[in-house]
């Protein structure tokens, strides 16, 4: 109408646009929804239920230490193997699982992301927390493992096991949101994630020690080996979890702690680089699901 006042829409956003990764802590409702649902039907229908999430993990270790303690004979080469196995083992269940599903996320929930607008960030982030509750059984068999061999832990080795999770979690959710924005358009991308998670359980010392690459790669491979998030977060996990158990002196790799903080650093990196190319993606989602 002629003459009247301009309407203030200084309190109002633009519908559909989303500020990424700070938007879910604006939608805490909605992530608790979408991780109760990933935890209460991961089992459903199952008769043994969560027992599975300590069945799986048992079962993996078992056949490891089968192969490569028994029969390759790692396990005289290695004092405490099971424990060095199993404490590896864990790390790569969590970045497999991680990575794994919140590459697939956002078109696992194609009908949500269609119809409604919400951050889509959620869907990622949501599948990385319900991994890392997973995770937490396995971390239990663990620990009274360590306890029942007489685990003497340090609070230098609490802290490394902290921030091998911590190192975890930030790169698969980094990757997570990277693959799963480029899912959404080319399906290759869950081929290609499971050439990743290949990779990831035998470029990192989980089945063997870190010293057999030091004798058998050049120095310059070795730091890029070391440099690995996962090859940080594992050995951190060693140091808390493995070390305290064992009474023989063992060689550790040089700059641990350091390359641990660099491979964080590295991780947060790649969560920013994943953040960015969600972003600038996420405008063909409806369209390409």
């Amino acid at each position: 109408m002629t003459g009247s006042q301009p309407t203030d829409v200084a309190g109002f956003s633009v519908p559909g646009r989303s500020r990424g990764l700070l938007d879910v802590f604006g939608y805490r409702y909605l992530l608790r929804l979408l991780v109760r649902k990933g935890i209460l039907t991961r089992y459903h229908g199952s008769v043994l239920g969560w027992t599975w999430s300590y069945v799986k993990p048992a079962a993996q270790f078992i056949v490891f230490y089968l192969v490569f303690g028994i029969f390759l004979d790692l396990n005289r080469g290695i004092p405490g193997f099971p424990v060095y196995l199993f404490s590896g083992i864990i790390v790569i269940n969590l970045f497999n699982e991680a990575f794994s599903n919140a590459t697939k996320s956002i078109v696992d929930n194609a009908p949500l992301v269609k119809k409604i607008f919400l951050p889509r960030e959620l869907f990622p982030v949501a599948t990385v927390i319900v991994a890392f509750v997973h995770f937490l059984p396995q971390v239990l068999i663990l620990l009274l493992v360590c306890l029942w061999v007489g685990w003497a832990p340090t609070w230098i080795g609490i802290a490394g096991i902290l921030l091998g999770a911590l190192i975890v979690v930030i790169i698969s959710t980094g990757l997570g949101l990277l693959f799963g924005a480029v899912n959404v358009s080319f399906r290759d991308a869950q081929n290609f994630v499971e050439l990743v998670l290949l990779f990831a359980t035998w470029t990192s010392p989980v089945l063997y020690s870190w010293t057999m690459v030091r004798d058998t790669v050049p120095a310059w491979v070795l730091e890029i080996y070391m440099l690995n998030p996962l090859t940080a977060a594992v050995e951190l996990f060693h140091e808390g979890f493995w070390l305290p158990t064992i009474s023989e002196a063992v060689e550790r790799p040089d700059s641990l702690w350091l390359n641990a903080f660099l491979a964080l650093g590295l991780a947060i990196v790649l969560l920013f680089v994943g953040q960015f190319a969600f972003r600038r993606l996420e405008g063909r989602f409806a369209q390409d699901l």
